[in-house]
């Protein structure tokens, strides 16, 4: 569904505004997180339990599928030129807020209720408390303001009968793929190191779950934090150092790094190595939304980066924890290390050969007809200050 959820709300951000588009992708988050709480039991509705589990994990991908773009384009729009790398990484710092919050929460059911009572009913705790910040966040989003950039751009080399269409992005296509190519990596390392450490450190390295748990939730904070950071130098010394830094760094540690983490032990080991993978991701993480908002002109910039990036997330990671799990049941466990490795290695080839993206001005981007131009003077375009919203 995220691919669904990229086009069409990809084509809503494009033609009715980033606004539009942010405050329809959480109303869906927010219904599904709802459904789920308080879906049926097998036991007490059948298969009709299963078919409401079924369509709120479908609004959920649907609604996945068009946030981020939503959110990179305008996070990217919104802030002025020299900033739009400082900007554009808080996306991955509220991403990984929220899974602190999951995890944190997590812990405190753990260590609260009985296995049995978790089981029973505890997990549905934090999907009722997930549709209510849902519900917090709409009412934000719909104070927002537009950006700058959406509302005054008029000749970007679109037009306007075809914003937010496949036509437009296919006249793009050379940049669609290149968002595919530049996520492969980075989409795969985090969903690794992120979503299925806790499953792998308790699986594989056989750590008990509250401190796989533990792990988990201490190395997010210290990644969250490191966002920022990386973006501002991003804003400094260009987009490309970060990426092939970390498509180099993930290419030859993540076999070492996983071996060693199968066999970490205890908390301080564990902790250590995966702050350690997690600083390398940091260079992807921190600037891969304003990177690929920067490569498309504003009619098609939303689709632009919803489509490719959903495609990309679908194929490489969304289906990272399932080819880890083939590769453990086949006996080979490394080879999933090789696979995430290999996933770096190409990405790391895209980074070489691709223009760099920080000095481009976002309202002249695609009027030649083509993708991304470089060497516009920094400053020229971008959300001013004061346009800024508050919340």
């Amino acid at each position: 569904m995220r691919p669904v959820g990229g086009w069409l709300l990809g084509r809503v951000g494009d033609r009715k505004g980033r606004k539009a588009a942010l405050t329809l992708t959480v109303t869906l988050m927010s219904a599904s997180a709802l459904l789920i709480a308080v879906a049926p039991t097998y036991s007490v509705a059948g298969y009709g339990g299963a078919a409401v589990l079924l369509i709120a994990r479908l609004l959920q991908g649907l609604s996945v599928g068009g946030e981020y773009a939503a959110s990179a384009t305008y996070l990217t729009e919104a802030s002025a030129p020299e900033h739009r790398g400082f900007a554009s990484s808080f996306q991955y710092v509220s991403m990984t807020a929220g899974q602190i919050l999951g995890l944190g929460l997590l812990l405190v059911l753990q260590h609260t209720l009985s296995a049995e009572a978790l089981h029973s009913w505890g997990w549905r705790i934090p999907f009722v408390l997930g549709a209510l910040g849902a519900a917090v966040v709409f009412y934000l989003r719909r104070t927002m303001l537009e950006t700058e950039v959406y509302e005054t751009t008029a000749d970007d080399g679109v037009a306007s009968e075809q914003k937010g269409t496949l036509k437009a992005l296919w006249a793009h296509r050379r940049e669609a793929f290149l968002v595919v190519a530049l996520t492969m990596g980075g989409t795969v390392a985090y969903y690794t190191y992120t979503t299925y450490l806790t499953k792998y450190l308790s699986n594989s390295a056989g750590l008990p779950k509250q401190t796989a748990t533990l792990v988990s939730f201490c190395a997010l904070i210290v990644f969250a934090c490191l966002q920022p950071l990386a973006g501002r130098l991003s804003d400094r010394i260009g987009r490309r150092p970060l990426l092939i830094t970390f498509a180099v760094g993930s290419t030859l540690l993540t076999v070492p790094i996983l071996t060693m983490l199968k066999h970490a032990g205890s908390f301080w080991p564990a902790l250590g190595l995966s702050l350690l993978a997690l600083v390398v991701i940091t260079g992807y993480t921190s600037i891969n939304a304003c990177v690929k908002a920067e490569l498309f002109p504003t009619g098609i910039r939303a689709l632009g980066v919803a489509l490719p990036y959903a495609i990309a997330n679908a194929l490489f990671g969304g289906t990272a924890e399932y080819v880890a799990l083939w590769f453990k049941d086949a006996g080979v466990e490394s080879g999933f290390y090789w696979y995430v490795a290999g996933c770096a290695a190409v990405s790391l080839v895209v980074y070489l050969t691709m223009r760099e993206t920080r000095d481009i001005d976002l309202g002249r981007v695609g009027t030649d007809g083509g993708g991304a131009v470089p060497g516009q003077k920094r400053g020229q375009a971008g959300g001013s200050p004061e346009r800024l919203p508050v919340s």
